[in-house]
């Protein structure tokens, strides 16, 4: 499994905007802001939704400091998935939110 810093996550969304992006905070955590192009799949909820994830590129995940995104990132991990977790998650964003 893959791991990227917010800063490069940052570089990627620059570049492509359409980046596989998955925020596993709750839904109340997502909605005190995040990542403009990140979808919202609780972890608590998120062994229902894996079978609906974009497979035809790397899902990258992100949370509030790392813990979280990296169980979810390891699953998707062990079930073949090509996944990237993005290492300190929200607290370490300095870009722009919603």
């Amino acid at each position: 499994m893959k791991t990227i810093t917010t800063t490069e996550l940052e570089t990627l969304l620059k570049a492509d905007e359409t980046i596989n992006l998955i925020d596993v905070r709750e839904t109340d955590e997502y909605a005190g802001g995040h990542i403009k192009q990140a979808k919202n799949v609780p972890l608590s909820e998120f062994g229902e939704h894996v079978e609906a994830l974009d497979r035809s590129k790397p899902i990258h995940v992100i949370c509030a400091a790392g813990g979280r995104s990296m169980n979810a990132s390891a699953y998707l991990d062990s079930l073949g998935f090509d996944v990237v977790n993005v290492d300190g998650g929200m607290m370490s964003w300095t870009g722009e939110t919603v």
